[in-house]
């Protein structure tokens, strides 16, 4: 690494750790304190319970603060330079904008990286953490709720033995609705099992007025067998099922795709989960869209100021949320595909940053 490149990343990262500081104390500030200390006069949650509330809200929180961290740093450390007419001097010496940016791309990059590698393997268990703390330590729940689209996975040694589904389940009366179960063997499905209702009795799930479908080698049906009532082969009981259940932001991205895949077979809406599993990649990568945008501007006139950095950037996060705020709700309401609705505001980003870099480079 050059010496230019060390100095840029240096006046970089102060900024950027700053920028994770202050936004989270922000977000921590004015709402995870609120619901904690609401638990606390409501419920009277104890100091252990409220401790690890806090916790486990800080890794959705803090991935959250990395694009706008990223902006703040990128918008400080090139105000600096230029305000002291550093950047004045290194284009002097031969060196082009483009090539000042290089550090800057790539510690977005990494930061982006590294988003997305928490929002998979951190960000998911500390939402489920959380909300089950919430509903079972706290508010008392201890009776299962009732939900919609039920999916209990069997996995033995590995592989999925069975994949069970209910449209619904209806806790006053212990009864899954529209069930259907896929068995495998070795990955492969060779059974398939559909029922009206699936109802809990005392120790044991009965399913009524179904048919069993067994499946060839090669996916076509060789025999069915309607039944009237049938024992359903799950001996997991109401509550377990549903304290099993995920929300979107609970799951990672293999259970996203996996909840997906088995609502498209039910014909069940998905945009809410597709919309949920394309953003775990677009919201981490607005690191290297705000690095975009964030280094032209810092070299605008009068941007040497740590304040107008400082407004600049909340201007700019304000925008950018706002715009994914409206197309998660457009795709998750069907009226544009989640794709889009995921990769909208980063897209409209990266022309926005490329333009700016055009005309800074002139």
């Amino acid at each position: 690494m050059r010496i230019l490149d060390k100095y840029i990343l240096k006046e970089l990262l102060g900024p950027f750790f700053f920028g994770i500081a202050a936004f989270s104390s922000v977000f921590i500030g004015t709402s995870t304190l609120f619901r904690i200390a609401q638990y606390v006069t409501k419920y009277g949650a104890p100091i252990s319970t409220v401790i690890k509330l806090f916790f486990y809200s800080l890794p959705g929180i803090v991935v959250l603060t990395f694009p706008m961290s990223m902006l703040l740093a990128s918008l400080l450390a090139f105000g600096r330079l230029s305000g002291s007419s550093e950047v004045t001097a290194m284009r002097s010496g031969g060196l082009s904008f483009f090539r000042l940016t290089v550090p800057v791309m790539i510690t977005a990059f990494v930061v982006s990286m590294a988003a997305i590698v928490l929002n998979e393997e951190v960000v998911p268990a500390a939402n489920a953490g959380y909300s089950y703390i919430v509903r079972y330590e706290i508010e008392k729940n201890s009776r299962p709720k009732s939900q919609e689209h039920i999916i209990v996975k069997d996995i033995k040694d590995g592989q999925i033995e069975r994949l069970t589904y209910a449209q619904n389940f209806m806790a006053d009366t212990n009864t899954l609705s529209k069930v259907s179960i896929q068995e495998f063997e070795g990955g492969r499905l060779v059974r398939v099992e559909n029922a009206e209702t699936a109802v809990w009795e005392t120790d044991k799930w009965t399913m009524y007025n179904g048919a069993i479908t067994d499946i060839t080698e090669e996916g076509q049906t060789s025999h069915v067998l309607k039944f009237a009532k049938q024992i359903m082969p799950i001996n997991k009981n109401p509550d377990s099922i549903s304290r099993e259940q995920k929300k979107p932001d609970e799951m990672s991205m293999k259970e996203l795709k996996q909840t997906i895949a088995v609502l498209k077979q039910e014909y069940a809406k998905t945009s809410n989960y597709e919309v949920e599993l394309y953003q775990r990649v677009s919201i981490p990568m607005a690191s290297f869209v705000f690095a975009l945008i964030g280094t032209p501007l810092g070299l605008s006139p009068n941007r040497s100021s740590s304040s107008i950095g400082l407004g600049l950037s909340i201007i700019i996060i304000f925008m950018y949320y706002a715009v994914l705020t409206v197309s998660g709700a457009l795709g998750q309401g069907g009226a544009i595909p989640p794709l889009v609705a995921a990769w909208l505001p980063n897209i409209a980003g990266t022309v926005v940053g490329i333009y700016l870099i055009y005309k800074a480079s002139r």
